[in-house]
């Protein structure tokens, strides 16, 4: 996921999220949102934090010291954080960093590229995507339906949103059920309606 004008205008990359402190030397455990964990945790790599305005880290950054896979874990260690105590102010903070237009990042995109795009379930279009919104968790797709306006929050994971083509100018989603039952729900009712009318 690509964010533009998070930072002064320039388009930012969503590459991690420091899920819980690691240890006593201010190392976090990472989840990572990047094909490219070497590449973007070099050391001197500058971050973005992404926190709450309440948090002493609000608009601030963040500059790599070390990465390392630690039994299986992505790890990072950071400049100035050097005890847990410092380490557990950071957890949950997502890490945005300056995206290289010449290194495009797979499976991102700006969000100006994703509003506007029809949502499509098995091939029928029921929506649009009117923004998109940054959580800790995971981004959220914001699509309004067709029928009756109505704002669904779709997580922008691969499994409910298995396929983004800009070209085409549509998001396909696979929603679990009862996302959008309630569109169902007036197909069914209309149907109804009009088979009465009918006879």
């Amino acid at each position: 996921m690509v964010s533009e004008d998070r930072n002064q205008g320039k388009n930012q990359l969503r590459v991690g999220r420091l899920v819980k402190a690691h240890g006593l030397k201010g190392a976090l455990k990472l989840e990572l949102y990047t094909d490219n964990p070497e590449r973007r945790f070099v050391p001197g790599a500058e971050f973005t934090l992404q926190v709450p305005e309440a948090s002493p880290w609000h608009r601030k950054t963040v500059t790599v010291r070390e990465y390392r896979v630690m039994n299986g874990n992505p790890v990072v260690f950071f400049e100035d954080v050097n005890d847990r105590e410092g380490a557990e102010g950071l957890v949950r903070a997502i890490l945005w960093i300056d995206q290289d237009a010449d290194e495009p990042e797979d499976n991102a995109w700006y969000d100006h590229q994703l509003v506007g795009l029809d949502a499509v379930i098995d091939g029928e279009p029921i929506g649009k995507l009117v923004r998109v919104e940054h959580l800790p968790a995971q981004d959220l797709l914001i699509v309004k339906t067709a029928r009756d306006a109505r704002e669904v929050m779709v997580p922008f994971v691969e499994a409910i949103v298995p396929s983004v083509d800009i070209a085409a100018g549509r998001v396909t989603l696979t929603p679990p059920a009862g996302l959008f039952d309630e569109i169902a729900d007036a197909d069914t009712d209309e149907d109804a309606t009009t088979g009465d009318a009918a006879e």
